[in-house]
């Protein structure tokens, strides 16, 4: 496997970015606050696990809590944990293999382990949630006839009065009349791209940033995207869990492999660990088909779906937010009743290490949707366009119920897609938190293409078979 560094670059290091919109400023400054309230750091352990049955076994080791990541390799998982999961794996009957070794952040008791962090960037250009904030208002300001924010909900921590975070999204198009209005019947087709709602994954924040100016500085240069943006709404929403990317962010060039929301209310006497953690998993939360596979009802547990479905605010919040943006076009309740042809709109959640593209259903992959034919077809030239493996989750992963892109599908009819965006050539940018100069070099120019083209097909996404290029 190719290096894995979770330590940042120095936090000096000149960021080296796209065509950025704003200008980059205390690149170091959330490392140089963070670094007195750290007490230690932790050595987490990367394991391989071969198996017989990958989604029997997927399930076994989800059901016993363990920290099971969103990778594959053929017939082999990967948990996450310490030295001593090695000899519980081989309780289990399983025998696992030391994959890599990496450094993790322990904040100390009395620090303010859930206070927002300081400064713009983090582990070497890493953007935090306040300059994402700050990148979607400066935007709007600067560009007011092709950017509009959304306010549409609050974090945990901020309904609990504790700090935490407005949820924040940006509509980007050639803005006309009544255009990005929430109110399911729009004229044009939309475009919905999300990322970070497993906090860790930093990649994929790092993404939609990109995107944003992708969008924004293209416009009137680039023919495909002043075409899009002139036809379309691009709905972006950069940090879908920001209480767990501000616990991220805190652990500075040795970040806090935080993946769930911030709720301590299931679960507060959980460490904050690659095995151990406060929160609920938002990709296990929502009430399409949850609890039934791939998730863990043990609070403290990397899976831990929360107490009942849709319980967390943040999950709550984006969901009226994707209905205010979308109409319920798909009628029927059975798993195999399709939405029609006609149906307009797409939605990407964006997640790492893996290297797919995944589309309804992931909690069973022997169950198909009614528009499974074109939902392939779309995740198949994504995948050519990525050189990623595609498929439902099962087949090519793990079974996973509660997810972001089963609810949109399920409840609206949305065309939706789950992009694992990993290192699939060997070029030293695995895991979730790769060399940042991976973003621009190696994980950008692979993904651009894929959500160009799936934007395009926004406007039919059930109805066409035909490839959009530039």
């Amino acid at each position: 496997m190719a290096h894995k560094r979770l330590a940042g670059l120095t936090a000096g290091a000149v960021l080296v970015g796209a065509a950025l919109l704003l200008p980059q400023t205390a690149q170091a400054r959330t490392t140089a606050h963070v670094t007195a309230d750290r007490a230690a750091t932790r050595t987490v352990v990367i394991y391989r696990v071969p198996t017989r049955h990958p989604l029997r076994d997927a399930e076994r080791l989800a059901d016993a809590g363990y920290d099971l990541l969103e990778r594959r390799q053929g017939d082999n998982l990967f948990v996450s944990g310490t030295a001593s999961t090695a000899a519980a794996l081989r309780r289990l009957g399983f025998t696992p293999a030391v994959e890599t070794r990496l450094t993790e952040t322990v904040p100390s008791a009395t620090a303010p382990r859930h206070a927002a962090a300081v400064g713009d960037t983090y582990d070497g250009g890493y953007h935090t949630v306040t300059a994402q904030y700050t990148h979607m208002d400066q935007a709007v300001s600067q560009h007011p006839d092709l950017a509009k924010e959304v306010t549409y909900g609050q974090s945990w921590l901020k309904q609990q009065g504790q700090g935490g975070r407005d949820l924040k999204a940006i509509c980007i198009t050639k803005l006309q009349t009544n255009d990005c209005a929430l109110s399911p019947n729009s004229t044009k087709p939309r475009f919905f791209l999300m990322s970070q709602i497993h906090a860790r994954e930093l990649t994929t924040g790092e993404m939609s940033y990109r995107w944003i100016d992708a969008l924004i500085n293209g416009y009137g240069k680039d023919s495909a995207i002043t075409k899009l943006m002139d036809t379309t709404e691009m709905w972006v929403v950069p940090d879908a869990n920001p209480d767990g990317v501000d616990m991220v962010a805190q652990g500075g060039n040795n970040p806090v492999l935080q993946r769930k929301n911030a709720d301590s209310s299931h679960g507060s006497r959980c460490g904050v660990s690659a095995y151990s953690q406060i929160g609920v998993d938002l990709n296990r939360n929502t009430s399409s088909h949850w609890n039934t596979a791939g998730t863990s009802s043990a609070a403290c547990d990397q899976t831990y779906g929360g107490p009942a479905a849709d319980s967390e605010a943040e999950n709550t919040s984006l969901e009226k937010l994707f209905r205010e943006l979308y109409p319920a076009v798909r009628t029927g309740t059975g798993d195999s009743d399709p939405a029609p042809s006609t149906a307009k709109g797409m939605m990407i959640t964006m997640h790492s290490d893996a290297s797919m593209v995944l589309f309804p259903w992931e909690y069973d992959s022997t169950v198909h949707t009614g528009n499974d034919a074109s939902l392939r077809a779309l995740a198949a030239h994504m995948a050519s366009l990525t050189g990623y493996q595609y498929g439902q989750a099962g087949e090519i992963l793990y079974d996973a119920s509660g997810g972001t892109d089963d609810w949109t599908y399920d409840k609206l009819g949305l065309a939706s897609f789950t992009i694992e965006i990993g290192d699939s050539d060997g070029a030293g940018c695995d895991g979730f938190t790769p060399p940042y100069s991976c973003q621009d070099s190696y994980f950008w120019p692979k993904i651009e293409p894929a959500l160009l083209y799936a934007a395009q097909h926004s406007t039919a996404p059930y109805s066409t078979a035909s490839t959009a290029r530039r």
